[in-house]
């Protein structure tokens, strides 16, 4: 079983990863935003010219924590996507590559061996090598800095090996084998050696929001609560971008920001599927491009607060998730309602045997009459900026009020809730959240197994630890999907976590910005590249 760290992924619990979300989180966090957005704009606008300015309005703050090693929220990563490289992305399209080229695997399938590109610099000048893969590997392996991809590298058995080979040329050995190492090994941004090898605290340190990257844009001005400003990186291996400026403006307030991509003030927005209706496209020379990210959004019940498995599944039977779904998002158009804990475009989704907790108060009465609970009071947690989130509270309250269960519904900001979820005597019973995660299964264990670092429903169950392990470890693709079917069931049946809904993402665009498909839509950044977007000329 994976060792896991006590550090919430943001992007769990607000969008993050957006939390919700790795990206994991609904994905991103939400603070508040000052009523400065208007003088924010002013100020973005005396050192920028529109004409070669592309501004994309995001919900949330990633602060000036900043940095490879800790940062897991939406807004961070998007941030980091900016500024760094991985070796490359391994998305639902495949492997698409960065500073690597290519890779080889050793005949006892254990060492994974990568090539490195020879032409690429640092923003202030200095070479890139394997000096600097190595570096960032190894810092993401100690425990002491809270690494958001620890459990990818760092097992029971042992932990994953990082060789220079010579300068353009680095070498990973797992220690067993596992079908899930090209997984584990993608999405980690690299960083510079000679910038950062002497920091301690990656957190708070001289050099987050003073960035050398080998990324498309360089951060040039950060404003607490207002914007980003990225100038492109002439450095870049692809060549300098076309847009001289990207700029990250926050804005919290969804009205507000619908208001600015009509006045032209912002370029992009996500946007919920109710506001897009309201839009008109041609009008205000908009696009929506609509995408999936694999996200799930959930209900999590803290079972250190409701521990009787009877109970848990009397507040699932009185749900009703498709009325949440269709009041959150609509129509289905627009969405996809998951049994499980997997998305249901993953290749190993299956909710064939699992119990899918359909509507029946009786038998939620029932449950709760022979756990011997009455007068039962709750209280759910949810970021009351999420819209989503918000609706779907409301209709919790009112669902569960039906099967006799009172429900306080406890709005926060979505970093406050986040902070208090990682404490295991948190006051919340339940808390509402979501997560994107990779494409392998492995990736959800740091959510589901005991002890895990992100696992905040604090339940102890060694037959669900047993299928993880037992899953990273079997070769076979059939076996594998045997193991995450009944991991899925196992999951369900301890009536802990709650799936929700697994939505698209709709980001509306002006027009005057082109390469949207060329830097490809992904989940979490947005862009898988930004070297590729352009002014319509």
């Amino acid at each position: 079983m994976k060792e896991k760290i006590s550090k919430m992924l943001s992007l769990l619990t607000a969008t993050a990863l957006a939390v919700g979300t790795l990206t994991l989180s609904a994905c991103g966090r939400d603070p508040v935003v000052e009523d400065s957005n208007s003088s924010a704009a002013s100020d973005t606008a005396s050192s920028t010219s529109k004409d070669d300015t592309f501004t994309y309005a995001i919900a949330g703050d990633p602060g000036e924590t900043v940095n490879v090693i800790t940062t897991s929220d939406r807004y961070g990563l998007s941030t980091i996507k900016m500024i760094y490289s991985p070796l490359y992305m391994n998305n639902a399209d495949g492997i698409n590559w960065f500073l690597a080229t290519d890779y080889s695997v050793s005949d006892d399938n254990l060492t994974y061996t990568f090539n490195l590109r020879d032409d690429v610099t640092w923003s202030d000048g200095e070479p890139f090598t394997a000096d600097d893969v190595v570096f960032t590997y190894e810092e993401m392996e100690k425990e002491e800095n809270v690494g958001w991809a620890y459990s990818q590298l760092v097992y029971n058995e042992g932990t994953v090996k990082v060789t220079k080979v010579d300068d353009y040329t680095v070498s990973f050995t797992f220690p067993f084998q596992t079908p899930t190492a090209v997984e584990m090994l993608s999405q980690i941004f690299i960083m510079p050696e000679h910038i950062y090898k002497d920091v301690t605290d990656y957190e708070h340190n001289d050099y987050n929001m003073n960035s050398v990257g080998t990324g498309p844009y360089k951060l040039v001005d950060y404003q607490a609560g207002s914007y980003l400003r990225f100038e492109a990186n002439e450095s870049y291996f692809k060549g300098t971008p076309s847009i001289k400026n990207i700029v990250f403006r926050i804005i919290e307030n969804s009205d507000t920001a619908i208001l600015a991509l009509q006045s032209g003030e912002i370029d992009a927005y996500s946007a919920t599927p109710s506001e897009v209706e309201k839009l008109d496209m041609d009008q205000n020379n908009l696009t929506a491009y609509t995408y999936t990210e694999g996200r799930v959004g959930y209900m999590m019940i803290n079972c250190n607060r409701v521990p009787d498995q009877k109970v848990r599944q009397a507040i699932f039977y009185a749900l009703d998730k498709k009325a949440m779904n269709d009041a959150a998002f609509l129509s289905d158009e627009y969405y996809l309602t998951p049994n499980t804990f997997l998305p249901t475009n993953s290749q190993f989704y299956d909710d064939s045997n699992v119990e899918k907790y359909d509507r029946d108060l009786e038998k939620s009465k029932q449950l709760l009459s022979e756990a011997g609970v009455t007068d039962l009071k709750l209280k759910l947690g949810y970021a009351g900026t999420d819209d989503a989130q918000s609706t779907q509270a409301l209709l919790i309250q009112e669902q569960l009020g039906e099967a006799g269960i009172e429900v306080e519904l406890a709005s926060s900001d979505a970093t406050a809730l986040s902070a208090q979820m990682q404490d295991p005597e948190n006051s919340y019973d339940m808390y509402l959240g979501g997560y994107i995660m990779g494409i392998d299964p492995d990736t959800f264990s740091s959510l589901f197994e005991s002890g895990a670092g992100y696992n905040y429903m604090y339940y102890d169950d060694q037959k669900i630890n047993d299928l993880f392990a037992q899953g990273r470890a079997e070769t076979d693709e059939a076996a594998r999907k045997e193991i995450y079917s009944e991991l899925q069931k196992e999951i369900q049946d301890l009536a802990a976590f709650y799936p929700i809904v697994s939505n698209d993402k709709i980001l509306v665009v002006n027009n005057r910005i082109q390469g949207i498909e060329e830097a490809g839509l992904v989940p979490v950044y947005t862009f898988e590249d930004t070297y590729y977007l352009k002014m319509a000329e």
